[in-house]
């Protein structure tokens, strides 16, 4: 059964050493700010199937041991400063991927299988660094080669979206990453904009956009959750806020200083 909890307490669930995975649209920054306040240590994040700012406050205040992603960027804002800076010290285990092996992955453990072959990185050089990854002859078919990746079964996966009913279905549009995360993780935790009386499966026409409650585990309430990134028919992202954390996360110093007043600032929206 869901719970509807504090954001506090729901990023006090997610425990060192454990695997978060993090999507590119509807991203939890509150829960993200939630985290570092927690605390959160040794995380092992997996980008479904790249992050941006999320990934990179994470990694600067040191909450990440491991990453496995098909990149990190901040767009028009450029490169990750701390991801980049984390990378050349050495400062985590980074799992270079591809967004195609992330989502078979993560298919292949809602599936309940170990693995899922994909064609599409036969021969590439990604397979030098992944040993993970077996090139095979196909059972089945023309004779050829594919490659299987492992299920990837992420311990909690965290997202944002703009509202969740009273049992916990989530309103995720066409936005179906979303749900691969959350039928592939062991548990679920979702920050929303809102709670609604109205139960968002009573119909054909709104349940064909909602994750429902079965894979939910946690709810919290999370207003402006995702900003400064965007929210799907809610508010854009505050493209002048990533510039001037891109700017400012180039030091250490600059970077320290912008997560105190990040944090601040997510406690005075909460």
């Amino acid at each position: 059964m869901t719970e509807i909890v504090s954001l506090e307490a729901l990023a006090a669930d997610v425990q060192p050493g454990q695997s978060l995975a993090i999507p590119v649209t509807g991203v939890s920054m509150a829960g993200t700010a939630a985290l570092i306040e927690a605390g959160a240590r040794d995380l092992k994040l997996i980008c479904v199937p790249i992050s941006s700012m999320q990934a990179d406050l994470l990694i600067g205040a040191g909450a990440v041991s491991a990453i496995e992603t098909s990149a990190v960027s901040l767009g028009e804002a450029g490169g990750a400063p701390r991801f980049n800076a984390a990378v050349r010290a050495g400062s985590f285990a980074l799992r270079d991927s591809t967004c195609p092996a992330i989502l078979a992955g993560l298919l292949a453990a809602q599936k309940g299988v170990p693995f899922m072959p994909i064609a599409g990185i036969v021969g590439s050089d990604l397979l030098r660094v992944r040993p993970d990854w077996k090139v095979i002859d196909s059972p089945v078919g023309e004779p050829g080669k594919v490659v299987v990746v492992p299920a990837i079964a992420p311990d909690v996966a965290l997202f944002h979206a703009p509202e969740a009913d009273r049992a916990g279905n989530i309103r995720i549009g066409r936005h179906r990453e979303l749900a691969a995360m959350a039928y592939a993780a062991k548990r679920t935790f979702v920050t929303v904009e809102r709670i609604v009386d109205r139960n968002l499966m009573a119909t054909e026409d709104s349940a064909a956009g909602v994750l429902p409650s079965l894979y939910v585990d946690k709810v919290a309430v999370a207003p402006r959750g995702a900003w400064p990134l965007p929210l799907w028919d809610e508010y854009p992202g505050d493209d002048v806020e990533v510039a001037r954390y891109a700017a400012m996360a180039r030091s250490e110093e600059g970077f320290r200083a912008y997560l105190s007043g990040f944090l601040s600032q997510r406690k005075q929206v909460a």
